[in-house]
Parts: structure tokens; sequence; C-alpha cells
């Protein structure tokens, strides 16, 4: 086995896949609330003339659980790989050009995953020392951020660790292929 720390790698992959998954999954939950949301919002106003009507704030609550829901898929995304990545010219790479590109990849990644964690870190602080709220419910402006924070966090964790498994995978000769194995 070569690599950096090859039993670490794979033991940290099997946590992060856990967090990236149950994220993402809390994410799926939150659309189908929404989704849930929007047809009783809907049937309320249809059925206005019969005293019932949308949903309060119902705009407002999806578009903050849409941007929740969007920040909670990108751990899973990036761990499994699903990225979108240009691989028409792979047949014309050797191994290690491949292998290289993919690391190279996922340090970009992860300066963007540091540079998005970071901008939600200062809206979060920003929206809570104001006290800024939503003009229907009046629901914190923060909760959206604090959320989003939270999952552009285990983004950012999630990018280092393809880092790692992507050296790993290059030093071993394997490659970061789309075709290649995930933990």
């Amino acid at each position: 086995m070569r690599g950096i720390a090859p039993a670490a790698e794979a033991a940290v992959g099997r946590v992060i896949e856990a967090l990236a998954r149950l994220l993402a999954i809390a994410g799926g939950l939150v659309l189908v609330a929404l989704a849930l949301m929007a047809v009783i919002s809907i049937v309320g106003r249809a059925l206005s003339k019969f005293g019932l009507g949308p949903v309060p704030g119902d705009f407002e609550l999806i578009e903050v659980g849409c941007g929740v829901a969007v920040c909670a898929f990108l751990p899973w995304c990036q761990f499994r790989r699903g990225h979108v990545t240009v691989d028409v010219l792979e047949p014309y790479l050797s191994g290690w050009i491949w292998a290289a590109l993919a690391v190279a990849g996922n340090v970009a990644m992860t300066v963007v995953a540091a540079i998005v964690a970071w901008q939600f870190w200062l809206g979060f602080r920003d929206k809570l020392s104001y006290g800024e709220t939503s003009m229907i419910l009046q629901m914190p402006a923060w909760w959206g951020y604090a959320a989003g924070s939270i999952a552009a966090l285990v983004f950012l964790i999630t990018c280092a660790y393809t880092v790692w498994r992507s050296l790993n995978e290059a030093i071993a000769g394997a490659g970061d292929t789309p075709n290649a194995s995930t933990h």
C-alpha cells in the first residue's frame, strides 16, 4: 500500500462519506418538505373562495430551504466524484497526467470551498449582528446562513479529503478517473 497514510485515509474516508451522505439525505428531506408545502400552498390559493389560503411566507421558506438543500448536496457530490469533468481527453493522457489533473482539480475545488465557507461565515456574522429578518415570517436571516455555513464547512472538509484521496491514488498509480473505485 503506497501513499500518504493510506489506512488512515480509508478510515477518514468512511467518516467523511457517512457525514456527506447524512447531509445529502437531510437536504433531500428539506426539498421534499418544501415540495409538500408548495402543493399545500397552491391548493390553498386555489381554494381561497372556501376560506383557505396559501401558506404564509411560502416564498421565503422555499428560498431559504432550496439554498440550504443545494449546499447540503455539495459534499456528497464531491465525495462521489459527481462534479462535471471533461474526460474527452482521457484516452489520450497517460495515467500519471490524469492523476495529476485530478489532484489539481481537487485542490482547486478545495480553494473554492474555502472561499464559499468563508463567505457563508461572514454572511452569518453580519445577519446575526444586524438582526435582519424576513418580510412575512420575520424569520431571522441568520438561520439560513447558519445552516449554509455548516454545509459549506462539511464541503470544505470533504474537498480537503478528496485531495488526500487523489494524491494517494496518484502515488499508487490508480489515478482519479471517473471509473475509479471510491471508498
